[in-house]
């Protein structure tokens, strides 16, 4: 009993020290909802600190910028040496049914408003960068889920000139974007990079994945690009790229944030710092499919019923 006690205190001790490194920010009021950020700082910041910004998951519908999994996550960016700054964003689907390639409006509308509190949140963090001590070349955006789909959709209307992207210095760039199991929206057929090519970007995305599609939809000029279209973009223009792809897999990938963070070190290492214009494709085989977690199966009609 004694040593159980002794145990626990550790891990208590442990999760407060964690949260002592932690400061809340209000970066923005949308729509009378006041949006805040977490930002994590580990024991020594130098002036080649990667800031981490995270953008949590939920279908638009719900999630949480410190829920536990998110919690524990970036314990382990930050024990990796990693400023994090999770924030919130605008629940744009909360109540909507029967989304599909013919009722594309209400998932538009949640993106695009995720993505524009996902760029204030940017404004936010480079109007403070001294205080919080955030070098400007520096900053990776990394989603899951719904998150990952911000995050990619935020660095496409950086480098197009959507949305209110306007509000960033016009020299300010992504050091690189890290997806979970994330898509682009587009509504002007396969997505392109117009105005600048986009920031060296990570995929992981489950083969089966049935919620986010791996692969993508589309209808006339309006589709949805998940990492298997989005490596194909990428690789035609030259633009560098790091995805895993999991073939037994299904959205349980959009959780696989803290069993890849060696990949995500690696990443930092040769596309951050050492801007190497490098293309890597692995593929993974689930050898024991009864390991899948039943959300794996998961379509839109379960969660927008």
């Amino acid at each position: 009993m004694k040593k159980l006690i002794l145990i626990l205190a550790f891990f208590l001790a442990g999760t407060a020290a964690f949260a002592q490194n932690m400061q809340t920010y209000k970066y923005a009021e949308r729509d009378t909802l006041n949006l805040y950020l977490d930002f994590y700082t580990p024991e020594t910041v130098h002036d080649s600190t990667i800031c981490m910004v995270y953008v949590f998951g939920g279908g638009f519908i719900g999630g949480h910028r410190d829920g536990k999994w998110e919690k524990a996550y970036f314990k382990k960016l930050v024990d990796a040496g990693f400023q994090v700054a999770s924030i919130d964003y605008r629940l744009g689907l909360k109540g909507a049914k029967n989304l599909s390639i013919f009722n594309t409006e209400p998932l538009e509308k949640a993106i695009y408003m995720a993505t524009e509190d996902a760029i204030l949140a940017l404004a936010y963090l480079l109007e403070h960068d001294k205080e919080l001590k955030i070098n400007k070349d520096y900053i990776v955006m990394i989603g899951s889920s719904a998150g990952a789909i911000t995050a990619l959709q935020t660095d496409y209307a950086m480098c197009n000139g959507f949305l209110n992207s306007g509000i960033l210095p016009q020299d300010f760039r992504l050091a690189g974007v890290v997806s979970y199991a994330g898509a682009i929206f587009s509504h002007e057929g396969l997505v392109k990079y117009r105005n600048r090519e986009p920031a060296p970007t990570m995929l992981f995305h489950g083969v089966r994945d049935n919620l986010v599609s791996y692969k993508g939809i589309g209808f006339m000029n309006i589709g949805f690009f998940g990492a298997d279209a989005l490596v194909k973009r990428f690789k035609k223009y030259g633009y560098p790229y790091f995805v895993r792809r999991f073939e037994d897999y299904g959205h349980s990938i959009a959780l696989a944030g803290s069993v890849t963070v060696d990949d995500l070190l690696w990443f930092c290492r040769h596309y951050v710092y050492g801007k190497e214009r490098i293309q890597v494709d692995g593929t993974y085989t689930n050898l024991d499919p009864q390991t899948m977690p039943p959300y794996d199966y998961y379509t839109p009609s379960d969660l927008y019923k």
